[in-house]
């Protein structure tokens, strides 16, 4: 089935742009340019106007252009009309012309899946990193996720607030309910995610290594046994370290390739292998939940590839995706005749080779 498609899009004040408008192919689209000329920012505003979220930083005003005091996107995708602002510390946005629409509503016009070098900090990095990967699945994914993972970290900064303060037991334990009730939520979401993206990552990375690499994934939840037992028994640690020890923002996702632990093991290639399983591991999951591919938003990772690599991650992306590809050179993808090149330049594009329809 083909995907969700992005016609258009106009920012305003957007990191490095000033004013920019973008009219991507519907299949491969090709933006081409030297380092730090926007490319990854104009890759992360098409992420921040369809999923209200950016993959680089959770901070909205890191992504206002110096000098301004808010950015503004506005663009078409799947035939809906979508806007996103934000402006003196607020955010508004709006679906079809109507603001303040339900976030489910809007959010369920398209999904994203992201790919970056940075990828790589998902096999080498801490958890925080795959527990952000797995977020970015599962509020797309699963209903009542996003919810649940807003409510846990609420409760939980209530909750360490008042630890750190050494205020009274009663206190605390009236965050104990809802940090309870949201973090049950995340726990088995995730524990099911990680589940799902098992055998679809490791047959990803088995493709993507040419067959020399296993992947298996294993989820290691934040807390052993229940998480209402765990709680309850962590009162002494919490009381000597001051913060909640226990939970799902202590989770992780385990990998280990051929047996081995692959952030301590793994090669660099491997390591690459990898993140990249994971990623089209997450697109194959969001295809199959929509019914359609996501839009594949690919961030200069081609040319890092060898060419057996290359071709078998592009062979492992669903075929009928919309996926618009930063590069700094474009020679390694063969024949262009079919997809649309912009060459973007000191945050200007200019179209280069308009898709020639077969």
């Amino acid at each position: 089935m083909i995907g969700g498609v992005l016609t258009d899009l106009t920012l305003h004040d957007f990191r490095c742009f000033r004013a920019l408008d973008f009219l991507p192919g519907p299949g491969r689209t090709f933006l081409v340019g030297g380092n730090a000329q926007g490319k990854t920012s104009l890759l992360e505003a098409i992420c921040v106007l369809l999923r209200l979220q950016s993959p680089r930083t959770s901070s909205a005003s890191e992504m206002v252009r110096m000098g301004s005091s808010g950015f503004a996107l506005d663009g078409h995708c799947q035939g809906s009309h979508l806007a996103h602002r934000f402006a003196d510390g607020e955010r508004s946005v709006a679906l079809d012309s109507k603001p303040n629409p339900k976030t489910d509503d809007y959010l369920s016009v398209s999904r994203v899946a992201w790919f970056a070098n940075s990828d790589l900090e998902l096999v080498r990095g801490g958890g925080t990193g795959r527990r952000r990967f797995l977020d970015f699945l599962g509020s797309q994914c699963r209903p009542g996720y996003r919810q649940a993972l807003r409510a846990y970290e609420k409760s939980l900064r209530s909750r360490n607030a008042l630890l750190k303060e050494m205020r009274p037991r009663r206190e605390i334990a009236a965050f104990d309910e809802p940090l309870l009730q949201a973090g049950e939520t995340l726990l088995e979401a995730r524990r099911s995610l990680v589940e799902i993206l098992a055998p679809l990552a490791r047959e990803a990375c088995c493709a993507i290594s040419g067959g020399n690499d296993k992947l298996a994934l294993r989820y290691r939840p934040g807390c052993g046994g229940g998480f209402r037992e765990a709680l309850a028994e962590s009162r002494p640690e919490e009381e000597r370290l001051r913060q909640t020890v226990v939970g799902p923002h202590r989770d992780d996702m385990v990998m280990e390739v051929n047996g081995l632990a692959a952030s301590d093991f793994a090669s660099e290639g491997q390591q690459r292998s990898i993140a990249l399983a994971l990623k089209a591991g997450q697109a194959r999951h969001l295809e199959d939940v929509q019914g359609r591919p996501p839009i594949l938003l690919l961030d200069d990772v081609f040319g890092e590839l060898d060419p057996c690599r290359r071709n078998s991650l592009l062979e492992m992306l669903p075929g009928s995706a919309q996926a618009i590809i930063t590069t700094t050179f474009i020679e390694w993808a063969g024949n262009t005749h079919n997809d649309t090149v912009f060459d973007l330049s000191s945050g200007t594009l200019t179209l280069r080779s308009p898709r020639i329809a077969p």
